[in-house]
C-alpha cells in the first residue's frame, strides 16, 4: 500500500483529498497544526472512511518537527502540499506572514523530500498564478501576469522553486492548479470551515443564509462582465480532490526519473458572482440578503480554466453541477448550526 503525507490534511481540499486517498486504496499520515483548519475534521474523515488519520499537529516552518515526521515514516511514498495560507485579503494586507509562511513550509518540506528520497510530489496551486490574464479560459501554458495577491506571488515562487529544484532533488512533481472549490463531501462528514469572517463566495452566501452573517456584500457590479460582477470557475471540492489521487498515482506510474508537469483543475466554465448567488437561490429554495458593495483588492475581474490537459493526461473530470456544488454547501451549513447547537 502506496503511503502518502498529506500536509494541511485538516484544511478544506486537504480532507477531502484524505477521504479520496483512502477510498483509492492509499495509506495516508497528515500533518496540520490547526492554525486554519478544526480538529473536528479528523472525526469526519473517520466516520466517512472508518479509518482514524495519524495527524502531527507541527508548524511545518519548524524544520526540526518537519523532519521528525520523515525520520518516524521513512516508507513514504509520497507528499501531497497543501498547508499554506490562502486568504486573498489577508495576504494583501499581511503579506509578510504569507511570504514566510507559505514559502519556509514549503523549503522544509522540500529538503525532507530530498533527504529521504521520496520521488512523488504533487503541489497545491492555484488559478491565482494566471494573474489577470489576457484571454480565457486560461491554458497552463500562458505566461503568469503580475499577482494580485501576496497569495498569489506565493504560488507563482512555489512552482518556481519546484521547476528549479525538482532534477536535483529528483522529483517526479504535478503542480495543480485549482480554480474555486466549493461545496462540501456528499458524505456531509467533512465541509468548508472558514477561518474568521469567510472570504470566499460560498461560505460567505452559506452563512448569510443561515443567519450567522446578516447580509452579503457582493464586491463590485461595475466590471467588465456578462452582469458586471466577476467571474470564476467553481468546481466541486470532491472533484478537486479525487484529481489528487489521480495526479499521485499518475506520477507512481511514470517510468520517468524527473518530471515536472501542471494541470488546470476547473470546469471550464465561469459563472459570475451574482449567478452563482441565483443558482444557490434556486437549489436551496433560500432567499439571500445581499447588496452591491466596492470592488475588493486583490480580485482578477475572470477567469477559468481550459481543463483538457487534465482530462486528457490525468482522466480527470468533474461531475459534480453548480446545483450539487450549493445543496452541498447548504446542507454542511446546516450541519455546522446543529453541531453548534449541540455544544450550547
Amino acid at each position: 500500500m502506496n503511503k502518502i503525507l498529506v500536509t494541511g490534511g485538516c484544511g478544506y481540499i486537504g480532507s477531502h483529498t484524505i477521504i479520496d486517498l483512502i477510498q483509492n486504496g492509499f495509506e495516508v499520515i497528515c500533518a496540520d497544526n490547526f492554525s486554519r483548519s478544526s480538529p473536528d475534521i479528523l472525526n469526519g474523515i473517520e466516520n466517512a472512511t472508518g479509518v482514524r488519520v495519524k495527524n502531527y499537529p507541527i508548524d511545518l516552518c519548524n524544520f526540526d518537527d518537519t523532519h521528525a515526521v520523515f525520520q518516524e515514516n521513512p516508507d513514504l511514498t509520497g507528499i501531497i502540499h497543501f498547508a499554506a495560507f490562502k486568504e486573498v485579503g489577508e495576504s494583501v494586507n499581511v503579506p509578510m506572514l504569507y511570504f514566510e509562511n507559505n514559502l519556509v513550509s514549503l523549503f522544509n518540506i522540500l529538503k525532507c523530500a530530498g533527504e529521504f528520497n521520496i520521488p512523488h510530489f504533487v503541489f497545491s496551486s492555484s488559478c491565482t498564478v494566471y494573474g489577470n490574464p489576457k484571454s480565457i479560459p486560461v491554458t497552463e501554458t500562458m505566461p503568469f501576469e503580475v499577482a494580485e495577491s501576496a497569495y498569489g506571488f506565493t504560488k507563482q515562487m512555489g512552482e518556481n522553486i519546484l521547476e528549479q529544484s525538482y532534477k536535483s532533488l529528483k522529483l517526479k512533481v504535478a503542480l495543480l492548479r485549482y480554480f474555486n472549490p466549493v461545496g462540501a463531501h456528499p458524505s456531509n462528514e467533512i465541509g468548508e470551515m472558514p477561518y474568521g469572517k469567510p472570504a470566499n463566495l460560498v461560505p460567505a452566501i452559506t452563512q448569510t443564509a443561515i443567519g450567522k452573517l446578516p447580509e452579503m456584500k457582493v464586491h463590485g457590479n461595475d466590471y467588465p462582465t456578462r452582469d458586471g460582477s466577476c467571474i470564476r470557475d467553481y468546481i466541486h471540492v470532491a472533484d478537486i480532490a479525487h484529481a489528487h489521487t489521480l495526479a499521485i498515482s499518475y506520477l507512481i506510474s511514470l517510468n520517468k526519473e524527473v518530471t515536472c508537469e501542471v494541470f488546470n483543475l476547473g470546469s471550464g466554465n465561469g459563472y459570475t458572482v451574482l449567478e452563482v448567488i441565483a443558482a444557490f437561490e434556486k437549489s436551496t429554495k433560500q432567499k439571500l440578503n445581499y447588496s452591491i458593495g466596492p470592488r475588493r483588492n486583490g480580485d482578477v475581474v475572470a477567469i477559468y480554466a481550459n481543463n483538457d490537459k487534465a482530462q486528457n493526461i490525468l482522466g480527470w473530470k468533474p461531475v459534480l453541477s453548480i446545483e450539487q456544488m450549493m445543496i452541498t454547501a447548504w446542507n454542511w451549513e446546516l450541519k455546522l448550526k446543529e453541531m453548534e447547537n449541540k455544544k450550547n
